[in-house]
């Protein structure tokens, strides 16, 4: 999907991403999604269980027999714009009493009773570890029982799914390699939500990536809270489980990478998401080693100031985040940088907002994700600390750091004018037909004339002017 803003605040967070196939017999399934990259992920695997139990899809919620909605629970507007959804589910509902309704991901254990039982929203309630139970549930509720399973699991990765890939733009694949976080960053909901962090058999993801390369897909982002910790030993332990021999006989990030990139050298490579404290120089030297691993991170700092850092439970301090940026300049010139931030966390004074500032300014990350901090249940902050900044406040730090973001983005693309660019085709621009759209290897995107060029081709285009965040060129 093409995407012109560089500068993202969570006013468009919560893209929807639709389901449709062309097979009419059976019941129909109206599958939504809303959030990160791995709720998308998993409604394609909810996709692929269903449609083998005879579910044909559709993008009609008003004709389905079965509606469910992948939730995110990492901002309170999402949960919001859920719940307004669900309301809308409701009235067709009242119109078709067989109709069930469900509610899947991070929201299901926590709101599991007000959905089911206070406001009667939803009949089926699925956490992100028990899809494999979708089809006894869907049983459960069709006989009048409200549904329900949000067990978490120490072992699920869903790897010897095939992921129904009917979201896709026909190019690009995400293929998840861990489920879960071990991080206890004191604002997230994300271990409570997706459970401890389990790292998937590499033999799985290699054979995942060559099914997609195989199936016409040129890229493929490889996904996980926390990428970087990715471990498999053979026995799914824990890297402190590990005696030194088993660690160094184990898969880690780095070689993961390596396998993936060498299935071909067609098959571009992204990840997401990195995390500061263990983003380790052999991941940026095996980026630096292949040409298709893209020269793209997206390494969330979320503050400039180290001791809201500390408050946050980040594991690192604003001069460890520089000596990583430090190490990504110098290992992969011209890499893609983006990040997280978080404005008007719990304390947060002028000083700590400035040191966000000077950060932004001395890095000039080519966009960023940035959100005012909205307490969110169980998490330690809303435990510990007091969300004491006062709501008008965190908004005009937003509204700064929104338009140094842009000024960066527009500094950023201005430099790739006059130099030529690998893009992968993704498909038409949104503007013309007569014009296609990529992205280069630091994912910037890149618009061209089509001339004889289709959607999965690799051009080189030498970018002749730009906008804040899209590069305009001609084949070379």
């Amino acid at each position: 999907m093409e995407m012109d803003n560089k500068i993202i605040d969570e006013s468009i967070q919560g893209q929807v991403l639709k389901f449709e196939t062309k097979n009419t017999s059976g019941k129909k399934l109206f599958l939504e999604s809303y959030g990160c990259q791995m709720n998308f992920s998993d409604s394609e695997i909810v996709a692929s269980i269903l449609t083998e139990k005879g579910f044909s899809m559709t993008q009609n919620f008003e004709e389905a027999d079965l509606i469910f909605i992948n939730t995110c629970a990492i901002r309170e507007n999402a949960e919001l714009r859920v719940r307004n959804r669900l309301n809308d589910f409701k009235r067709v509902k009242k119109k078709n009493p067989k109709l069930l309704v469900g509610v899947l991901g991070c929201m299901a254990e926590r709101l599991k009773s007000q959905f089911l039982e206070q406001e009667k929203l939803v009949d089926i309630v699925v956490g992100p570890d028990s899809y494999r139970d979708l089809p006894n549930l869907i049983e459960e509720a069709e006989d009048g029982h409200k549904a329900i399973n949000v067990i978490l699991s120490k072992e699920e990765t869903y790897a010897d799914l095939t992921p129904l890939r009917l979201g896709s733009n026909g190019v690009s694949a995400f293929i998840s390699i861990m489920r879960g976080c071990d991080n206890m960053c004191s604002f997230c909901v994300v271990p409570f939500t997706r459970g401890r962090e389990r790292s998937r058999d590499p033999d799985s993801i290699i054979a995942e990536a060559k099914d997609v390369f195989n199936n016409g897909y040129k890229e493929v982002t490889l996904l996980g809270q926390n990428v970087d910790s990715y471990l498999w030993s053979g026995g799914g332990l824990k890297k402190e489980n590990l005696s030194s021999e088993q660690q160094a006989a184990a898969t880690n990030f780095a070689q993961l990478l390596e396998k993936v990139a060498l299935i071909s050298p067609q098959l571009r490579v992204r990840f997401s998401t990195s995390h500061p404290k263990d983003m380790t120089d052999d991941v940026l030297h095996m980026v630096a080693k292949h040409t298709n691993i893209c020269n793209y991170i997206h390494l969330p700092v979320q503050s400039g100031s180290s001791r809201i850092l500390e408050m946050m439970n980040r594991g690192y301090t604003r001069e460890w985040y520089l000596d990583r940026m430090a190490a990504i300049n110098r290992i992969i010139p011209n890499c893609g940088i983006s990040t997280d931030i978080i404005t008007g966390f719990c304390s947060e004074t002028e000083e700590d907002h400035q040191q966000t500032i000077s950060l932004m300014k001395e890095i000039k990350y080519d966009y960023a994700y940035m959100f005012s901090y909205s307490e969110r249940p169980k998490t330690l902050a809303e435990r510990k600390y007091k969300d004491d900044v006062a709501e008008a406040v965190k908004k005009r730090r937003l509204a700064e750091i929104i338009e140094l973001q842009r000024m960066n983005s527009g500094i950023k693309t201005l430099l790739g004018i006059g130099q030529v660019h690998e893009v992968l085709v993704e498909g038409f621009s949104k503007k013309s037909n007569e014009m296609l759209m990529g992205r280069n290897s630091q994912n910037t995107v890149v618009v061209f004339p089509k001339q004889n060029y289709k959607k999965g081709d690799y051009v080189n285009i030498l970018a002749k002017s730009c906008t804040t965040s899209t590069l305009i060129g001609e084949p070379v």
